[in-house]
């Protein structure tokens, strides 16, 4: 209820002061009565101000204190007028009442200018303030001081005061206004100051023109008085009264179509005062009008400059705009490809073009705030050691390019290391430490005419950068050879899934020391017609690259599980239990895998527990989708298997966060096993982590009876290599004693090469 009150407080003032007024006419003319009322609104009027100040406690309480001084000496005015014309009977002029009158103008002024003053400098403000003022200021002193002053029946005192009413009118009128067409932090309060200040202002000239010209002698005019008192009061009662000063907008003074009609009117009153005939035939006047008409043009000089300085201003910050990154400050691809095409027509430039590598999965777990400011930190890395000279510019959102126009190739190359190293060292953003990692690619503008082809060129090198884990590459013939020859192998591949040119080869996975077929792994053959046998390693890359790995893997699933079915219908006991498939973190990034999935298993009748998902380090290093899927595929029942073991980014750290159950040791560990030394120990390390988190261990590339006993020594009774059959179509199951043991499928998606020698 408090609330309400205070709310809604200025809109009772504004109608019991309205009443008032009202009431006021209904009383008689000149009497005490109606005197008294008269003075009693403007008392209260003031008081509720000074009340108001009290109550709000605005920032700058000043502005309203004044206004609260102004009117309590108006009406101070109005009791002393009152005593001198129903008390005394006396009606002199000038009078002591003139002289609170006159003392009302200056703080109401004051209060206005000091309420303007913190508001931000506005000069095109000032200006169109000063135009107004100056063209309203000519018509006053036409009709209202230039008679007072000639009239020669008043004495010096009286026409010094008639004069002093209409010169403080217009000083109002300069504060009211530069009020009304102050676009910044407009507000309820303001804008009924701005009515009151009018009101008083009218009501002030409008007594002056009446008491020159018509002899005025009454109260038609009283009401504008009091409803300004009125409406000054509501202003400060108003809430919004408390409203902080703020800076001023980018363009407080922009030309609307409002403003131009007030200014060109107020600029045009000048010159067609002069079509009057009393007033043209006046020689003050036609000075006075032609002092003015001056100043309003060079005020409209002065606006017009700044219009013009203002346009500049805008042009820079449009062209700033149009030729810079918003996040980072560097400049953007349309003035790098400028600057470019300038470097290339003067000489042979250098680019080296950098591509982030974890961004997307930066923005997933932590937010693209977090991803924002690691944005930034590179930009100033690289921008700190690009080195002097250089244009530095973020092509896209994870690209970066810098341009060293007369810098040779071994300068780019040191340019290209240094980004390469500085890239690689940790990032610490939103209480997080964060590995970016990139590719960077460096080109010359030798034989390039146009600026895409020299950023083709560095974008190929940076490609070729991120695929080879080099720290940086640069461009040579070579690699567009090899782009176009991936381009055409990625046809092919798409040609070879519609015309079913692929074949899944499985190779047993075998459970020690019965030496029984326990999984089988399965795994990709490329038969093409005209090639022969395409090996994985040129394929499987290709179609990881160009998204056809999607396809191609889930065709791989979709086979595998049909052929476990059925060896499990034409063997019984003798089919392997498990079939593994790899996923590539194409796959696994791909909304709805696990579902993708799941209708695998219900189309083929494969229950889930007899699949085994193998995914890469690599492929869950990131984080974000990937790992959910594999929650997701964990909760159905498949079995998670990390394959290439202890070759990736933080493999321990990985089984925090992974869902695993079967970890593949990389054939690397395996190939030495035999030798004493550190492969032993670690290979030995591995399967004790493996028992430790109840995870089963299959080591990987087994070729030699001799590495099979030296790893069944250590502890593993999973084993999978050429010692134990090669990778085919139909392996003979029967040959190893039936028994139940662990089968796994893998869809091939990251594929290079086969655990074993696989090819």
């Amino acid at each position: 209820m408090v609330v309400f009150v205070r709310g809604d407080l200025w809109r009772w003032c504004t109608v019991a002061g309205l009443s008032a007024t009202v009431g006021y006419y209904l009383l008689p003319t000149d009497t005490s009565l109606s005197g008294f009322g008269y003075n009693t609104i403007g008392l209260l009027a003031g008081l509720a101000i000074l009340v108001a100040v009290r109550w709000h406690r605005p920032e700058r309480p000043w502005p309203w204190i004044l206004f609260g001084a102004g009117i309590i000496l108006s009406v101070v005015g109005d009791f002393t007028w009152w005593y001198l014309d129903h008390i005394r009977h006396e009606e002199p002029y000038p009078s002591v009442a003139d002289v609170f009158y006159l003392a009302s103008y200056p703080p109401l002024i004051g209060g206005l200018f000091l309420l303007q003053r913190r508001r931000g400098r506005d000069l095109a403000g000032l200006i169109d303030a000063a135009m107004i003022a100056t063209g309203l200021s000519l018509v006053l002193w036409v009709f209202v001081l230039h008679p007072v002053a000639a009239v020669d029946a008043a004495s010096m005192l009286e026409r010094a005061v008639s004069t002093a009413y209409p010169s403080l009118d217009a000083l109002l009128l300069a504060m009211v206004a530069r009020l009304l067409i102050d676009r910044r932090v407009r507000n309820p309060s303001t804008d009924l100051l701005g009515v009151a200040a009018v009101l008083l202002l009218a009501a002030d000239i409008a007594f002056s023109v009446a008491s020159l010209y018509f002899d005025y002698d009454g109260r038609a005019i009283d009401w504008c008085w009091l409803m300004a008192y009125v409406l000054w009061a509501a202003a400060a009662l108003h809430p919004s009264m408390t409203a902080p000063a703020v800076d001023a907008p980018a363009n407080p003074g922009r030309l609307n179509r409002g403003r131009l009609v007030i200014l060109g009117c107020s600029s045009v009153l000048a010159p067609s005062m002069l079509f009057i005939p009393s007033i043209g035939a006046d020689t003050v006047d036609r000075i006075v009008i032609g002092a003015g008409a001056v100043l309003l043009f060079v005020l409209g000089v002065a606006r017009m400059a700044g219009v013009m300085t203002e346009v500049r201003g805008q042009a820079v910050a449009l062209e700033r705009l149009a030729n810079s990154d918003d996040l980072t400050g560097l400049h953007n691809r349309r003035h790098f490809y400028r600057a470019l095409g300038a470097a290339l027509d003067g000489g042979c430039p250098q680019v080296v073009l950098m591509g982030l590598n974890r961004l997307r999965a930066i923005n997933d777990e932590l937010g693209h705030l977090a991803g924002d400011d690691v944005i930034v930190r590179i930009a100033d890395r690289v921008r700190a050691l690009a080195g002097p000279d250089v244009l530095v510019a973020r092509l896209s959102g994870d690209e970066f390019a810098v341009l060293l126009p007369g810098a040779g190739e071994a300068e780019a190359d040191a340019v290209a290391g240094r980004l390469a190293d500085a890239v690689h060292d940790p990032i610490n953003t939103k209480g997080y430490e964060v590995l970016v990692g990139a590719g960077v690619g460096v080109a010359g503008g030798a034989d390039a005419t146009d600026p895409a082809e020299v950023l083709r060129r560095a974008g190929v090198a940076m490609f070729a950068a991120k695929q080879s884990g080099e720290p940086y590459r640069r461009w040579s013939a070579v690699l567009d050879e090899r782009s176009v020859e991936e381009a055409r192998l990625g046809a092919q591949i798409r040609h070879a899934l519609a015309e079913r040119q692929f074949q899944v080869v499985y190779q047993p996975i075998v459970a020690m020391p019965e030496q029984r077929v326990a999984a089988v792994e399965a795994l990709v053959r490329w038969h093409h017609p005209r090639l022969g046998t395409v090996s994985p390693v040129q394929f499987i890359p290709v179609a990881e690259r160009n998204g056809l790995i999607v396809e191609l893997g889930a065709w791989i699933l979709q086979t595998a599980c049909e052929q476990l079915v059925r060896w499990t219908a034409e063997l019984g006991p003798g089919a392997p239990d498990r079939v593994s498939v790899n996923v590539s973190a194409r796959q696994l990034a791909r909304p709805g895998f696990a579902g993708t999935v799941a209708d695998v298993l219900a189309r083929t009748g494969l229950p889930a527990y007899r699949l085994t998902v193998e995914v890469t380090e690599t492929a869950v290093f990131d984080g974000g989708p990937a790992v959910t899927a594999l929650h997701e595929l964990r909760a159905l029942g498949v079995r998670i298997a990390l394959d290439d073991f202890g070759t990736g980014h933080s493999s321990l750290g990985l089984l925090q966060a992974v869902p695993v159950d079967i970890l593949k040791i990389d054939k690397s560990f395996v190939d030495r096993i035999t030798e004493a030394g550190r492969h032993a120990v670690i290979a030995e390390a591995m399967i004790q982590v493996s028992r430790g988190l109840g995870l089963d261990a299959v080591a990987e590339g087994v070729e030699t009876a001799e590495q099979a006993q030296a790893l069944t020594r250590l502890g593993y009774r999973l084993l999978q290599g050429y010692h134990f059959g090669r990778p085919e179509a139909e392996p003979e199951f029967t040959r190893v004693p039936a028994a139940r043991g662990l089968v796994s499928t893998s869809v091939v998606s990251h594929a290079a090469a086969d655990p074993g020698g696989r090819p």
